[in-house]
């Protein structure tokens, strides 16, 4: 470990963001401080233990940036988190999202499923979070059976099945009273909010006119509907005023593990919950509020009222949310913040001995790994995989692991070009595409890549690291005859054997089926969406909104293909224009070639 004791001596005590730096100059972690010299002398001047100790004997270089308040402090923190994703920084575990019911605000209402809402710019017609997506979707399916509301995304010229089965009040076919549709919306509305009186009464009368009419089957179901919505709403009943609606969050720490709690409090109703469990620095409170922070950015929406315990500081995470943030110190809320704590403890002390046998198994293959490549502490790992179709809509995959767990905030997934012919061009594109956007970025570098390959994806990777001054440590793994990982191959195309029954090669093989598994998904997306979606999604640049833009204006791939550049350009402009022209005309070329030959 350095001595920074006399650059130490020079910092400031004031507020800020500091930056710490590995011997490649990468920053590794960000962090803020009321007191930038106390903070920063805190690493260097005391014994730290665990994921610290790692962070402390990597830190070869620190920077600082003074700002004028705490809130500027975390700002500049978040912002600086956000461009260099640095490797002792929380990173949430996996990429989910939690779905909302959205009751649509149109002049014929739809109730659906959704999950990315960050793009939904009215955000009030939104019910949930539902963490179980199995029970948000039971109760979309059994309000639009008891409501006859539009089922259809777009109307249709006439009546479908639904109206027949009078589970649709015909909005296709004729003008519906505004007054009936405002009754339904109100009473699905009173229901989403908790209150199920009205539905209640509606299965009720349903279920005497189906046995009346010795309908029994039907009469079965509905009675089990009705069963399921009192058994859920007894299970989120709590002690609280109908109208307040929140999130709680409370934790537990022990043995450098930090288990996170969140309830979501809705109309009064315990809606459902959500946790979290990672390593963690030592500084709990600075961590608490960093988590918080990247998890309601992932949601995409948040909480009306947001309440925290007492160690992190409510006041500045209100400004950073402009929500309201509190810490409650009596009362039934406190109870339920108690509550929280408990639940987060629990789910610590549940997986705790699994959580440290899996640790001990990842560090042995990390140790392992090193001693037979003869490279020094081995973190993240950065593989590579391609997929095509018969030598067509080649993709690339990436996946990430840091001490051999999977980081999925990191994947990234690559288009292509068309003038790639075999695996080896697909690597050669991939492997420059990202390491050419770690040097302009300064973003960080794996410690070693893993390639999914022998000897020419290897030596293909080193002309690429070569062209661009990076030296990365390269292994590839090696199939045998039956398809079966038995031995890397270093850079320098030595064979390495490693013991099947080693947890090395356990981590390896998880490693090389999640790469593959990740390349396919993305190949088998593409295709799924039909030839024309395909071919513009081949296209760097071209996303979503781009793509249904072109697809209005032009309508079919031929038309496309007969656009001069000059009208691509109005629709996608100038240097996506010039990417999709070019694109298309490779296309062309090539398919006219294949009729050639045949």
């Amino acid at each position: 470990m350095k001595d920074f004791k006399e650059k130490l001596a020079l910092v400031p005590t004031k507020p800020g963001s500091y930056q710490m730096r590995d011997k490649d100059g990468i920053i590794i972690y960000v962090g803020k401080a009321k007191n930038l010299q106390r903070r920063l002398r805190s690493y260097f001047t005391r014994t730290v233990t665990g994921k610290t100790k790692m962070l402390v004997e990597s830190i070869d270089d620190f920077e600082y940036i003074v700002t004028s308040s705490e809130l500027e402090s975390l700002i500049l923190e978040i912002t600086l988190i956000k461009k260099y994703n640095p490797k002792y920084n929380i990173l949430l575990k996996d990429d989910k999202s939690y779905p909302y019911i959205e009751l649509t605000n149109e002049k014929y209402p739809r109730l659906r499923v959704v999950r990315n809402v960050k793009k939904k710019k009215n955000k009030n017609h939104l019910y949930g979070p539902y963490p179980n997506v199995t029970a948000a979707r039971k109760t979309v399916n059994m309000i639009n059976r008891i409501y006859p509301l539009r089922k259809c995304e777009h109307l249709k010229k006439e009546a479908c099945l639904y109206y027949h089965i009078h589970e649709c009040l015909g909005y296709c076919i004729k003008e519906v009273d505004k007054n009936d549709i405002d009754t339904i919306y109100k009473e699905i509305i009173t229901f989403l909010k908790g209150d199920s009186a009205l539905i209640e009464e509606k299965i009720m009368k349903e279920i005497e006119k189906a046995s009346t009419s010795l309908n029994y089957e039907r009469a079965l179901e509905l009675k089990n509907m009705l069963d399921d919505i009192k058994t859920t709403l007894r299970k989120q009943k709590i002690d609280l005023n109908k109208n307040l609606t929140f999130d709680l969050i409370n934790y537990y720490q022990d043995k450098n593990y930090l288990s996170v709690q969140i309830f979501f409090i809705r109309d009064g109703l315990l809606f459902g919950r959500d946790k979290d469990l990672f390593k963690t620095l030592e500084d709990t409170g600075e961590e608490l509020t960093e988590f918080i922070i990247k998890y309601y950015e992932k949601q995409g929406i948040l909480p009306k009222q947001l309440y925290v315990p007492e160690i992190i500081d409510s006041t500045l995470l209100s400004n950073y949310l402009d929500i309201k943030v509190m810490t409650p110190f009596r009362g039934k809320i406190k109870s339920l913040l108690d509550l929280a704590k408990e639940n987060a403890k629990e789910n610590l002390e549940a997986q705790e001995e699994t959580l440290e046998k899996d640790e001990s198994s990842r560090l042995k293959a990390k140790k392992e790994l090193e001693n037979l490549l003869n490279i020094e502490n081995i973190t993240r790992i950065e593989s590579f995989d391609n997929s095509h179709l018969f030598g067509t809509y080649y993709v690339g995959g990436m996946v990430v692991f840091d001490n051999f767990l999977p980081t999925k905030d990191l994947y990234r997934k690559y288009k292509i070009t068309t003038n790639v012919k075999d695996d080896l061009g697909a690597m050669k594109e991939v492997i420059y595409r990202r390491y050419y956007k770690v040097l302009m970025e300064e973003s960080y570098k794996p410690d070693l890549i893993v390639l999914d390959g022998g000897k020419g994806q290897i030596n293909v990777c080193k002309e690429i690291l070569s062209s661009l001054n990076l030296n990365i440590p390269i292994v590839g793994l090696v199939k045998d005859d039956r398809h079966r990982t038995n031995h890397l191959l270093n850079e320098n195309l030595e064979e390495i054997k490693i013991n099947a029954s080693s947890n090395l090669f356990l981590y390896l093989s998880k490693i090389q089926e999640e790469v593959h598994r990740y390349a396919i998904s993305y190949h088998r997306n593409i295709r799924s969406k039909g030839l024309l979606v395909s071919t513009l999604d081949m296209v760097e640049g071209i996303g979503e909104v781009r793509r249904k833009e072109l697809l209005k204006k032009f309508g079919s791939l031929k038309k496309m293909k007969e656009a001069s550049i000059d009208e691509l350009e109005k629709i996608v402009g100038k240097e996506i224009a010039q990417n999709l022209f070019t694109y298309l005309k490779e296309i062309d070329n090539k398919n006219k070639g294949e009729e050639k030959n045949e």
